[in-house]
């Protein structure tokens, strides 16, 4: 009986695997529990904060072609051959799938004697929010009996690095959840860990805890192993370029910190130095220093500095200003051993425009050999073109682009300085970014399947995953449908989507019991966030409820959910269920008409007691189809005039310049970016989180990067037309535009346009790969296009 339910088992995990990772499932490496075990450190629980190193002699006889291994850890692993850095993971998940990376060591082995290290850390109660966690734990795989010579297990040496020990805070009350920074002592730290001639005899060897086991092969318990499904970040060396302030010191050298050059601080002497990127970024930081027995030196990292950190409110001006701004961050803190030579590098990466290098010394001067950056993001590659002659489109581009790389490390973030945690509502705009700037989905992927990995009993997904307090913002379920139906437009892969539909399915079940006679909800539990706005009748975000309990922009976002599953379950679902949400959407349809529609002032109310409108509700109408033509046209224009309305911030403008280009005035599109001009001026070198640039807390939300996904699909016109971008939809809005050009990468080759004004003719011509076909749409009027090229003068 054991045998015959372990086989059930197996064969379970297998087909569980399979139709998540379909590329990699028939690996043996999946079919069984793993030789290696999960090791940790000796002495412990593993469930407190702690540093530790694993090290592996081995000897070959000869330099392999190959020698590929599966590595994982908790919390994390930095993976080191022979001294080279060649592995840093594992991907964020959780530990229903607990991803392992797949390395091949061959290119960083030698003959002879190679050594192996691995540094591995656990937070504990300090790590990021989005850092879910058992206990700490390292395993090393080999692929076949040929590397399973490096299997973890108890012949490993074991270190706990017990020179460092955690910083909490970032110097003022907000909402921060990115983990702590690093004190160490270097007095107590371990030196030669990564040198092949180090001697480790006195170290103790590894403890084993547990075998290592793929998705579906135990009951549950422990880190259930499936393969990372994106590649490897991203690791480019980033020299601070500029200087910006020197107290307690008065001659440095012109160089620094630009390019590497020494500096000494003499003894008995406290310096601060403000350093500057002149941009945001993503980085570990390397500081490199030499003597100063005893000095302390600190290193702080900010987005900007404050104009105000008083009374738990902080207030910034522009980000390029730092005289008599307060400077206030995340902070490491090291105690200098006073020999030569010494080195720090963050474990985890920091995110920073401005460092603060504070130095106190004793008795004796210290040397600050360099400093210096590795920039760390998804390795995305910026793979569309757009020429425009328009210096402002370029800058806006650059920004959006900067935003998105940024909150791009693992999984998609909402911002990497604060939170790090991947939100549906951001994610959405983030994956459009990906697929018109990049082509690259692979991080979109991993996100619709960490949403659906998280749904829970009721059939809600989480706002944000991973995250170790699990969050429900109920109507980020509702975006779900539409992150979901985005991909399934604009990727050729149905299968994948057809998958995740009984997740959609659950997401409109819950609405359903919420929903009234005429479909209208009512006590919709949890966080009903709509906009980060502060208007009569919002609160936290949430749009407000008339007296009856109702709210137009819940109806319409439901409304826009059922129209949604409606199209893909008609086209690869369930026909009974794109039935029912055809039926409850012309239902619901009727009664938002009916309910929230003000004949007097020719705008959807937020209520139905009609004394609040808002650009949200106005523009969610539009793009459901509840007004069209001439009348939408009207009603989009007094979306953008009307100032008494609840305004749209930067992230839900998204959804209203949807809405204003589908009443048909994208032409007007470079009229609408005044909030991204703001941005600029401010000094700001990515998009804010808010449209408040004086009261924001975050400096980089890609919430706030739409005009790279609209800068193609409503200036150039380039859109999908069919699931999968099988047709191709060329409507150019090119407003006062001239001569213009761009492409983007489409998943059969480029789409490339070109319109060029030649006194009263436009010349197009429009390229489209091979085995597409589509339309291209010219003031109203409709041409076929074929693959290859299409050439028009109108």
């Amino acid at each position: 009986m054991r045998s015959f339910l372990t086989a059930i088992l197996l064969a379970c995990s297998l087909l569980l695997v399979k139709s998540v990772y379909p590329q990699t499932a028939d690996h043996p490496i999946l079919s069984k529990p793993w030789n290696a075990y999960w090791i940790a450190s000796p002495d412990g629980s593993g469930r407190e904060y702690g540093v530790y190193y694993f090290r592996k002699n081995i000897v070959l006889d000869a330099k392999p072609a190959s020698f590929v291994v599966k590595v994982s850890a908790d919390n994390r692993y930095k993976l080191y051959v022979n001294g080279a850095l060649i592995s840093v993971g594992p991907a964020r998940g959780d530990t229903y799938y607990w991803n392992y990376e797949t390395v091949d060591l061959a290119p960083y082995l030698t003959t002879g004697k190679n050594t192996i290290v691995a540094i591995v850390w656990n937070e504990a109660e300090y790590r990021p929010e989005a850092q879910i966690s058992l206990h700490t734990g390292f395993i090393l795989q080999g692929n076949t009996a040929t590397e399973e010579i490096l299997n973890s297990n108890n012949t490993w040496k074991c270190c706990h690095n017990k020179a460092y020990a955690p910083l909490t805070g970032i110097g003022y009350p907000t909402y921060y959840v990115a983990g702590p920074g690093e004190f160490v002592d270097m007095n107590k730290t371990v030196k030669g860990w990564l040198a092949n001639d180090f001697d480790d005899n006195a170290w103790p060897n590894a403890a084993n805890t547990e075998h290592g086991k793929p998705k579906g092969m135990s009951d549950a318990f422990g880190w259930m192993l499936v393969p990372s499904s994106i590649p490897q970040m991203e690791r480019t060396t980033q020299r601070i370029p500029v200087l910006r302030k020197a107290d307690g010191i008065t001659v440095l050298p012109a160089s620094f910190p630009q390019t590497t050059t020494a500096i000494t601080i003499p003894a008995n002497t406290t310096v601060t130095l403000l350093l500057d990127q002149t941009y945001l970024t993503n980085a570990y930081l390397t500081l490199n220093f030499s003597n100063g027995k005893g000095a302390g030196i600190s290193l702080s990292y900010a987005e900007s500095l404050f104009t105000s950190l008083a009374n738990y409110r902080t207030k910034k001006g522009n980000r390029n200003d730092v005289d008599g701004e307060i400077f206030a961050g995340r902070k490491d803190s090291i105690i200098s051993d006073g020999t030569a030579g010494q080195s720090f590098t963050t474990l985890y990466w920091r995110t920073f425009r401005y460092i603060q290098l504070k130095v106190q010394t004793k008795d004796s001067p210290l040397v600050i050999d360099d400093i210096y950056g590795t920039f760390t993001g998804y390795p995305f590659r910026f793979n569309a073109k757009l020429q425009t002659g328009n210096p402002e489109m370029q800058k806006i581009l650059d920004i959006g682009w900067r935003t998105a790389r940024l909150d791009a490390i693992e999984t998609y973030m909402d911002c990497p300085y604060y939170e790090q945690l991947q939100y549906i509502g951001d994610t959405r705009i983030q994956a459009l970014v990906s697929y018109y700037n990049s082509g690259d989905d692979r991080l979109a992927r991993n996100a619709i399947n960490l949403m659906d990995h998280s749904r829970i009993a009721e059939g809600l997904t989480l706002s944000r995953h991973p995250s170790y307090s699990p969050q429900i913002i109920s109507t980020f379920s509702l975006w779900y449908i539409g992150v979901l139906h985005d991909y399934w437009m604009y990727r050729p892969d149905s299968t994948f989507v057809k998958d995740k539909l009984p997740g959609e399915r659950d997401v409109l079940g819950f609405f359903s019991k919420y929903q009234q006679a005429d479909g209208s909800l009512i006590g919709t539990p949890y966080w009903t966030y709509a906009d980060w706005v502060v208007s009569k009748g919002w609160g936290s975000g949430m749009p407000p409820n008339g007296s009856k309990g109702n709210s137009s922009i819940m109806d319409l976002q439901l409304l826009l959910a059922y129209q949604a599953a409606a199209e893909m379950e008609t086209k690869m679902g369930m026909p009974e269920y794109a039935s029912l949400y055809h039926k409850k959407a012309t239902q619901l349809k009727q009664t938002i008409q009916i309910k929230y529609w003000d004949a007097a002032k020719m705008l959807y109310a937020d209520t139905e007691d009609k004394d609040l409108f808002s650009q949200h509700a106005n523009s969610l109408a539009i793009l459901a189809g509840l007004i069209k033509g001439p009348e939408a046209m009207a009603l989009g224009k007094k979306v953008l005039t009307d100032t008494t309305l609840t305004q749209c911030s930067i992230y839900f403008k998204y959804y209203m310049h949807q809405a204003l280009i589908k009443a048909g005035l994208g032409n007007d599109y470079m009229n609408w970016l005044s909030i991204w001009r703001d941005n600029i001026k401010m000094g700001l070198t990515t998009w804010a989180e808010i449209s408040d640039l004086v009261n924001n807390r975050s400096d980089c939300h890609a919430w706030g990067s739409s005009p790279n996904i609209e800068f193609f699909r409503t200036v150039l016109g380039i859109d999908s037309y069919a699931p999968g971008f099988s047709k191709i939809k060329i409507e150019p809005h090119l407003g006062d535009l001239k001569n213009v050009s761009g492409e983007i990468q489409h998943p059969n080759g480029t789409i490339n346009v070109e319109y060029v004004l030649d006194k009263t003719v436009w010349k197009i011509k429009i390229n489209l790969p091979q085995n597409t076909s589509g339309i291209f749409v010219w003031k109203e009027k409709t041409y076929p296009l074929k693959a290859g090229e299409n050439l028009f003068k109108i």
